[in-house]
């Protein structure tokens, strides 16, 4: 039930809660559409940060954005940092306050609240304030029905998907678990335009 595009009907009447609640938001048909509006979206050159996303990287965008030349990376630079222990504190500073950042979300319920789950955090303060601009990409199969369904999806769905994709990413033991041991509700942005979401219609990512 999780990995179904919405209906024409709900992705209207979720967009027009999403615009109620302060987001801007974009209809693509499909990937392809959805990543030549996200780069509109970003003058050449700027600072954008991909966060870790299926989505992004199914549909291009995370290639695009880091290895074009034709923006500053700022993923680049955290991967060339990361051997570097030392620039920890640097490193956080750099995540959490980008120019743009660009990601997904785990849910979006009808009445137009984004919900977002993370084992260690490192993408949510970006998204809730640090970044001057948030530009989250995601197929409409992750409209629900409200908060409690999310957070089934969150469970049920998302888990055991995403669980697989970090072991393999990282070569961890096949016992290993992710959780949602932070979860962030986005109901409401006061800043006009500062976060644009982009549905898709195509299922993308988990």
């Amino acid at each position: 039930m999780f990995n179904q595009v919405a209906s024409k009907e709900i992705v209207a009447a979720t967009k027009a809660a999403l615009e109620k609640n302060g987001f801007k938001v974009l209809l693509a048909e499909n990937g392809e559409e959805a990543k030549k509006m996200a780069l509109e979206l970003i003058p050449q050159q700027a600072e954008a940060l991909t966060m870790t996303s299926i989505t992004l990287e199914t549909i291009g965008l995370a290639k695009e954005l880091n290895e074009s030349g034709n923006y500053n990376s700022a993923r680049a630079k955290l991967n060339e940092m990361s051997a570097d222990k030392t620039k920890a504190r640097e490193m956080k500073r750099l995540g959490a306050a980008p120019e743009y950042v660009l990601g997904s979300v785990h849910a979006i319920t009808e009445d137009g609240k984004l919900i977002i789950a993370s084992n260690t955090g490192s993408q949510l303060g970006a998204y809730t304030y640090g970044a001057d601009k948030v530009i989250f990409v995601a197929g409409t199969q992750k409209i629900v029905k409200d908060e409690q369904t999310a957070q089934d999806r969150i469970h049920e769905y998302i888990f055991p998907l995403e669980s697989v994709r970090v072991r393999k990413a990282y070569g961890l033991p096949n016992t290993f678990n992710t959780y949602d041991s932070k979860v962030l509700k986005i109901q409401r942005e006061i800043t006009p335009e500062r976060i644009t979401v982009i549905l898709v219609n195509e299922v993308l990512g988990f």
